[in-house]
């Protein structure tokens, strides 16, 4: 014991996680060890364990990640606004199970008194799935649209959107039965929820670099019979 603390003493540069294994991409572990190595290395800022692996996406790009990430969050920032009882998170830790511990780009949840199926954990981490997850892809040949999509698919996440960049196309799928099928677009380049009423996407505005357009045609479906019949369904059931 002394001799480890005259060699600390003599490295005064060591870091406190040296003492634990590196963790790396493509690292096989159990959520216990993932999460013991991810906290012992704070200069990480980003690492998901995907179906028992390691991913540590890279640094993120501005216009091929920041931008387009912003701009969705400003998108369901604005519907988490005016409905109650829907809260919007970015990057926040998810649990999902065993194996599983994501950092969505965006994510909409219902309460828990809801209906919702995710809860907030006494550390304020969220377990179990929320209502809608939303990842920004570099492309289709992300893992956001293979292994990812495969674990929400399979967790429960009800509706799950991809906004591919490089081919400019936003996937927004359904579950059914689980298995996820894809919304289809209206004439106009609209997908909308089916979980949330009135939260609808104008694709063709948003490649089109016009975010006042995407917001004004969600402001319109948030004044929808829909809308407003889905805000009173849960103001009833929090009374």
């Amino acid at each position: 014991m002394a001799r480890r603390a005259a060699d600390t003493a003599n490295h005064p540069k060591a870091k406190p996680w040296d003492e634990f294994p590196p963790l790396e991409a493509g690292d096989h572990l159990s959520l216990l060890e993932f999460e013991r190595r991810y906290e012992a290395r704070p200069d990480i800022k980003k690492a998901e364990l995907i179906a028992g692996v390691v991913y540590m996406p890279s640094p993120a790009r501005f216009l091929e990640h920041a931008q387009p990430h912003g701009q969705m969050v400003t998108w369901l920032g604005l519907y988490s606004a005016v409905t109650p009882g829907v809260e919007l998170g970015d990057n926040a830790t998810v649990y999902l199970d065993l194996e599983n511990e994501v950092q969505p780009d965006a994510l909409l949840r219902l309460a828990p008194e809801l209906g919702g199926r995710s809860r907030v954990t006494t550390n304020h981490y969220l377990e179990g799935p929320p209502e809608l997850v939303l990842e920004i892809a570099a492309s289709s040949a992300s893992y956001d649209l293979h292994a990812k999509l495969r674990v929400y698919q399979h967790s429960g996440v009800e509706e799950y959107i991809t906004v591919q960049m490089y081919e400019q196309r936003i996937d927004w799928f359904r579950l059914r039965a689980g298995v996820y099928q894809p919304l289809q677009l209206d004439a106009s380049g609209i997908l909308c929820s089916e979980i949330f009423p009135g939260l609808c996407l104008h694709t063709t505005a948003f490649w089109a670099g016009n975010m006042a357009q995407v917001l004004a045609t969600l402001q319109e479906r948030l004044n929808s019979p829909e809308h407003v019949a889905f805000v009173a369904s849960l103001q009833d059931h929090r009374q």
